[in-house]
C-alpha cells in the first residue's frame, strides 16, 4: 500500500519541523514557497520523466520549492541560515514570472512559534544572494523601517559579496540594506558554536553551506546544491541557468556521497515538507529518507519535543 501521507509531504510547502543534533536544536522556519513548472526548473527532463515522478507534483502539476530559514539554537543563543523570501504574501503569478509562482511572509511568525524573536538572532548566514534566501535580511519588520534582522551580522562569502551586482534579486536598494551588516566568511570558519562554513561553489560561484556538529552528530545545510528531493535520485539533472552544469552535477554527487558514507543528516531548504533527511545509497544510486519518518525515535538525531515539530 502506498503511503499517501508521505507523498503529500513531497508536494506541499514545509511546515515547522525541529530535530536535535546532539545538544543543538535545529528547526525549519517556513516563510513561503515557490511553485515551479518542473521542466522549466530541470530543462533536461521530459514529460515522461514527470509521469514517472508524479508523486513530487501537486494537483496543478507543479513542483513545490519551499522557502524559509534554518534556526540553530545553542542554549540561549540563536542564528539563522538564510532568511526566506520576505514580506510578499501575494503570489507572483505564473503568467507574470513565466515558470514559477512564489510568495513569502510567514518567517517571523514561524520564528515566534519556535519561541524566538528577531532581535535574539545574532547572525544570519546567507548561503547565496538569491532573492528567496536573503528575504527578511533586506526587508523591514512590520511597523519598523529597519530590516527585521538589522542588529545581526550577515555572513556571506567574499566571492558571493563581490558578485552581488550581477546576482538575481540583489537590487541597489537590497545591496545597500545588506552592506552595513555584512561580515565575510571563508570555508572552514566557525561562525557559531558547532557551526562552520563549507564552500559549495556551483549554483553560484560563492555559495556557502553550513555544517552543524555536536558530539558525534552532524548536519549539513547544503544550500542550493539540490533543489528537490527528486533530484537526490537524479543528481545529473541540471538546474536552469547553472553556469557550469557538469561541475554542479559532480558537486551534487560529492555531497550526496558524503552524506551517505559519513552518516551526516542533510538539510534541504527547498525540499518541500521533507527538509531533514539521511541519504541512502546503493552503489552510485541515492535516495532521500526523511529523518522524522524513520522508525527510531532515540539517539542524537531524535525529533525534538517542541509542540511545533509536526508529523
Amino acid at each position: 500500500m502506498r503511503d499517501t501521507g508521505s507523498e503529500d509531504r513531497l508536494r506541499r510547502p514545509a511546515r515547522i519541523r525541529s530535530v536535535r543534533v546532539g545538544e543543538l536544536r535545529v528547526s525549519y522556519v517556513p516563510d513561503g514557497a515557490v511553485k515551479m513548472v518542473p521542466r522549466s526548473l530541470f530543462p533536461t527532463t521530459s514529460d515522461g520523466t514527470w509521469e514517472r515522478n508524479g508523486q513530487y507534483l501537486d494537483a496543478s502539476g507543479w513542483l513545490t520549492i519551499s522557502a524559509g530559514g534554518l534556526l540553530i539554537e545553542h542554549g540561549e543563543r540563536a542564528m539563522l541560515v538564510d532568511a526566506g523570501y520576505g514580506p510578499f504574501p501575494e503570489p507572483v503569478s505564473m503568467e507574470e514570472h513565466g515558470m514559477a509562482s512564489m510568495y513569502g511572509g510567514s518567517l517571523l511568525e514561524s520564528l515566534a512559534a519556535l519561541g524566538r524573536r528577531p532581535h535574539e538572532i545574532e547572525a544570519v548566514a546567507i548561503t547565496h544572494l538569491h532573492v528567496e534566501h536573503l528575504g527578511w535580511a533586506a526587508h523591514p519588520e512590520p511597523g519598523s523601517a529597519d530590516p527585521a534582522f538589522g542588529h545581526a551580522q550577515y555572513l556571506v562569502s567574499a566571492r558571493e559579496w563581490e558578485d552581488r551586482r550581477t546576482t538575481f534579486g540583489v537590487t541597489e536598494q537590497v545591496a545597500d540594506a545588506l552592506a552595513p551588516r555584512v561580515r565575510v566568511v571563508a570555508d572552514g570558519d566557525e561562525v557559531f558554536p558547532g557551526v562552520r562554513a563549507v564552500a559549495l561553489p556551483g549554483h553560484t560561484a560563492g555559495q556557502m553551506g553550513y555544517e552543524v556538529t555536536s558530539g558525534d552528530a552532524r548536519l549539513l545545510a547544503f544550500a542550493d546544491v539540490l533543489h528537490s528531493p527528486v533530484q537526490v535520485a537524479h543528481p545529473d539533472w541540471a538546474i536552469v541557468g547553472e553556469p557550469a552544469a557538469d561541475a554542479s552535477a559532480a558537486l551534487r554527487r560529492q555531497v550526496l556521497a558524503r552524506l551517505a558514507d559519513e552518516d551526516i543528516v542533510g538539510f534541504g531548504i527547498h525540499f518541500a515538507d521533507v527538509p531533514f533527511g539521511r541519504v541512502r545509497r546503493d552503489g552510485d544510486t541515492f535516495a532521500w529518507a526523511p529523518l522524522d519518518q524513520e522508525p527510531q525515535a532515540e539517539g542524537p538525531y531524535a525529533p525534538s519535543g517542541n509542540a511545533a515539530d509536526g508529523a
